[in-house]
């Protein structure tokens, strides 16, 4: 990606945190770089370089800033919306890939040969794979240092570097300070032992009453729940299982987790941040919304409304194929028998499990408690051998969950964010009882497509009356071509306008 010098400097000269994440500035006389929000002294211009990422900074030879923590910046929103080959590298290394499976997982998820990989990657961020999942080490390796009591050998090696050595160094070339200095200066208040405080920092406006809304009306008893203004839910991660509590601020998520094994903390944190879509740029979405007089008002009322994305994608494509045709607490009732069958193994009397947790007609769900043990969605092997018993559903959409879930488990299916939108559209749909409908749902929600429309979607429809808009699915589709690329965020405000 090529930078526009005066862009980026008016940025950094004005102190506009809309673009922390978006490029880094470099100033040579220092040899550090930062946010463009750096509330130190603005540069000189003739001692400025503008890198599109932190590990091009770092490979430049800079450090980030101690002041403006630019290493914690939110993520690029171009990554978060691209859905080419590097922002799928993007969003797989963001989740650690390279960690876990190195630079030929990643090149052979994407399909290509790791030195075309790294080639692709270099021309647009100034950084290969190896030096981007470095920085991404470095960042956890300091989160874990100033908010844990872990042994810095075992911090290196939960980070994801190969020695202590290889930890040691890069610590100092990166933050200029010793992992050891670095903990000297930890704040005072680290929390309880086994618990990681973090701040995820988004870019403002961000609407936390609408996401809160939107994943409270859909929680499931021992998977999620919302208490007050704070969403808690159970995290399967490649070496765990992790409890996280998101609880929305000023400028921050504030996130608490806890994992059972710490070498999870960079995937825990990049899921949290999907989930809560903290990469998104909420001006560029409003200016496009809000330029249709049918969505002005509503975007002046609430500005920064985000799609509520995914943390596990099977997760998403189940809730997606059970609320077909049905209301949400309908669905709630049905995902809620299934979970129970997943943890117990055998779901003996279904009929006998309409009440339980609240999701039966027998009343309304008891107001959770924050010291509540929270696991993961089922795998998709677990539902795949399921019990017809399990889903109390017509016998059509149990074989589809069915059929779902194998794909899913036999790895023929990836609904993962680093997958290739068109392919696992198309894929869905060959499933059977799979439609434009849930393929859509899924491709937003689980795989992160900022451009997806429902016009058939009856709340969406009741929403488009509701602000005057034309509410046929044909009329409507028309009129959503306007909203591009941002027709899913269109689509969250109608239903909210439903």
């Amino acid at each position: 990606m090529e930078l526009d010098f005066e862009h980026c400097y008016r940025a950094v000269d004005s102190r506009d945190q809309r673009f922390d994440g978006c490029f880094y500035t470099a100033v040579r006389t220092t040899g550090i770089y930062c946010r463009p929000s750096c509330p130190a002294v603005t540069p000189k211009r003739q001692n400025v370089t503008f890198y599109v990422s932190a590990a091009a900074a770092q490979r430049g030879g800079f450090r980030a800033c101690r002041r403006c923590r630019p290493d914690a910046a939110p993520g690029s929103p171009e990554w978060d919306a691209r859905a080419d080959t590097v922002g799928r590298a993007m969003r797989l290394i963001g989740d650690g890939i390279v960690d876990r499976e190195g630079v030929t997982g990643l090149a052979s998820r994407l399909g290509y040969t790791e030195r075309h990989l790294n080639r692709m990657l270099t021309a647009e961020l100034g950084a290969g794979p190896l030096a981007l999942a470095r920085a991404q080490r470095a960042q956890t390796a300091r989160i874990l240092v100033e908010t844990t009591d872990l042994g810095l050998a075992e911090i290196a090696f939960a980070a994801g570097f190969g020695s202590v050595r290889q930890f040691n160094d890069t610590m100092l070339e990166v933050y200029a300070q010793s992992p050891s200095r670095l903990r000297e200066k930890r704040p005072v208040a680290r929390g309880e032992a086994g618990v990681i405080n973090l701040r995820l920092a988004y870019r403002a406006p961000l609407h936390a009453a609408a996401l809160l809304e939107f994943l409270g009306a859909r929680t499931l008893p021992g998977v999620d729940e919302v208490v007050g203004t704070t969403y808690r839910r159970g995290l399967a991660l490649p070496h765990g299982t992790a409890n996280v509590s998101l609880r929305p601020g000023e400028r921050w998520v504030f996130a608490e987790l806890r994992l059972s094994d710490v070498r999870d903390l960079a995937p825990a944190v990049a899921r949290c941040r999907r989930l809560f879509d903290l990469d998104a740029d909420p001006d560029a979405v409003d200016a496009m919304l809000g330029a249709d007089p049918a969505l002005a008002d509503a975007v002046r009322a609430e500005p920064g409304v985000r799609v509520p994305r995914a943390v596990d994608g099977f997760e998403i494509a189940v809730r997606a194929v059970v609320g077909q045709q049905v209301s949400v607490s309908g669905a709630r009732t049905t995902l809620g028998r299934i979970v129970r069958a997943a943890v117990e193994g055998s779901v003996g009397d279904v009929d006998g499990l309409d009440g339980l947790d609240g999701l039966g007609p027998s009343g309304p769900a008891p107001a959770p408690t924050s010291t509540n043990q929270l696991a993961g969605f089922p795998s998709a092997a677990v539902v795949a051998d399921l019990p017809d018993s399990a889903f109390g559903m017509p016998t059509a959409r149990r074989a589809t969950i069915r059929a779902l879930a194998t794909a899913v488990a036999d790895g023929k299916l990836d609904l993962e964010p680093g997958a290739d939108r068109a392919e696992t559209t198309a894929r869905l749909l060959e499933l059977p009882g799979i439609g434009p409908w849930t393929a859509g749902y899924v491709a937003m929600r689980a795989i992160g497509d900022p451009d997806v429309f429902l016009p058939t979607d009856l709340a969406a429809r009741r929403g488009a009356a509701a602000l005057g808009l034309p509410h046929s699915a044909k009329a409507l589709a028309e009129h959503a071509e306007r909203w591009r690329p941002w027709r899913s965020y269109a689509l969250i405000r109608l239903w909210r306008a439903a």
